[in-house]
């Protein structure tokens, strides 16, 4: 396990959401605080404030991608074109180890859930497989970077 896996994993089981876990984990790379990253990362978790939808790891990968290598100019089809690549290179890669990249699919849930928070428990970590997704989003993002450049 690389060091952003093994981070990302600890955010998780210290109480974050999966999205939290993925992109606060690159923090510094991304020049960020850690209580920033993990504010603006923290709708995103239950697949967008457990509405289920896409993968919380998987938000969290897509922004660490767009704070990074995004573009900042409305005009700039090019850079647009090039980013949404990039996020579908990364859709792909989740998606090849499991499938799809959202939330309820992968839970096997109906959908929308309350917004009360799951405690986290020993039974929750042993019930839910989203560990292995943070680490997976943490591990696609860490090779992304490394054959990327920052």
């Amino acid at each position: 396990m690389n060091k952003h896996e093994e981070l990302a994993c600890k955010y998780f089981t210290d109480g974050y959401n999966c999205a939290q876990s993925v992109f606060a984990a690159f923090h510094k790379e991304m020049g960020l605080s850690e209580s920033t990253a993990l504010k603006m990362s923290s709708a995103f978790g239950g697949g967008m404030g457990r509405l289920r939808e896409v993968c919380g790891a998987v938000s969290g990968m897509f922004m660490v991608l767009g704070t990074l290598y995004g573009y900042d100019d409305a005009k700039d089809d090019a850079a647009k074109k090039e980013l949404y690549t990039q996020v579908q290179s990364l859709a792909q890669g989740f998606k090849d180890e499991y499938k799809t990249i959202i939330c309820k699919e992968l839970l096997g849930v109906d959908g929308a859930q309350k917004p009360e928070p799951t405690p986290r428990n020993s039974e929750f970590y042993e019930k839910r497989p989203c560990l292995a997704f943070v680490a997976s989003a943490a591990k696609l993002t860490s090779e992304f970077i490394a054959k990327n450049g920052l």
